[in-house]
């Protein structure tokens, strides 16, 4: 057998024990940017799914080790029922396929926003993470710099002279001091619809947490509300924020001298931060990967960089930089 056959053969042998049924079958359930993926399985009337986190390329550790801090803090994550560490075989709860994403409309995000934003309250005060790999200054340019090599120079096919490298990195400069400005905290790193499932009970449940990061305050809250894949009005966004800047004032996190600008500056550079990553990672899953899936997200992406980038006006000269090169080309059309 091949590879993949043997890994499914593994997998579905594997569940069948763990649940003593014989006769059961594995369906996808889902999957994701990286080698993990997820099957779901039926068995004396409850559903399973079962994590396939193959541990030289995703070690399941982390994850269960971030949700068992989650988990302690109130939130809602999948439980483990069984686990194989050295197979890489997981055996968790089920907390359904309603997706945010395809939850969300006009008259329930305030609630379900509301919801998410509680329980990103919860995570940002109640969950312990000075041990937690720093969200510093490596990683934050590190994570910026996929850009020109996978957006500008791979995509586009243009690579940037010496001047706009100037620009580039005098906009990373600014976007990487407001990342480190802000107080730190818990950070989930893509706390977004796509990993949030509309749930009964103590809504909403939260997946994808393995890669948890010490950093700042408002990374997750620019995930959510500046999600790559659902868009609200500019002015129905700012609401909310200004909302989580109260929460975040009674909580205690901030003080009175975190006035609406300035938290809605550290939102903005935050998200464009997250986004300009974006930009390059998804092109980079593409023509490394060969997965094409997120191609289609990439405009709303952009989007975001170019409107936000436009609006402060340390950041004019590198949103003029990106549009020169765009140049109304079909961003979800690879290169031949």
């Amino acid at each position: 057998m091949t590879p993949i056959a043997d890994r499914a053969a593994a997998r579905l042998a594997w569940t069948r024990q763990a649940l003593d049924d014989a006769s059961l079958t594995l369906q996808p359930a889902s999957s994701d940017a990286s080698f993990r993926s997820y099957w779901r399985t039926t068995h004396g009337g409850q559903s399973w799914i079962v994590m396939d986190s193959p541990p030289q390329h995703e070690d399941p550790r982390p994850w269960l080790a971030i949700g068992a801090r989650l988990a302690a803090a109130g939130l809602h994550v999948p439980a483990v029922r069984t686990q194989d560490l050295q197979q890489g075989f997981l055996l968790i709860e089920d907390l359904g396929s309603r997706l945010y994403l395809d939850e969300l409309n006009e008259a329930n995000a305030d609630q379900l926003y509301g919801d998410a934003m509680n329980a990103l309250l919860a995570m940002q005060t109640r969950v312990a993470c000075d041990d937690l790999p720093p969200f510093d200054h490596a990683v934050l340019v590190s994570g910026l710099e996929v850009m020109p090599e996978w957006f500008l120079q791979r995509h586009l096919g243009h690579t940037p002279g010496c001047g706009e490298w100037d620009v580039l990195e005098a906009a990373f400069d600014v976007i990487v001091h407001n990342a480190l400005a802000q107080p730190r905290c818990f950070v989930h790193r893509d706390f977004h619809s796509r990993n949030l499932l509309a749930v009964d009970a103590n809504n909403p449940g939260i997946i994808d947490f393995q890669g948890a990061l010490h950093g700042p305050l408002t990374y997750d809250l620019a995930s959510l509300l500046r999600d790559a894949y659902i868009a609200w009005p500019r002015a129905r966004v700012e609401g909310w924020v200004e909302s989580y800047r109260h929460r975040l004032r009674d909580a205690g996190v901030i003080d009175a001298s975190v006035d609406a600008a300035r938290f809605l500056r550290w939102f903005d550079l935050t998200g464009l931060h997250r986004h300009v990553r974006v930009l390059g990672q998804f092109y980079r899953l593409w023509y490394r990967d060969g997965k094409p899936g997120y191609l289609k997200d990439v405009p709303q992406v952009y989007r975001y960089v170019v409107e936000v980038a436009r609006s402060y006006p340390e950041l004019a000269d590198f949103a003029a930089l990106l549009e020169r090169h765009v140049q109304g080309r079909d961003l979800t059309q690879v290169a031949a």
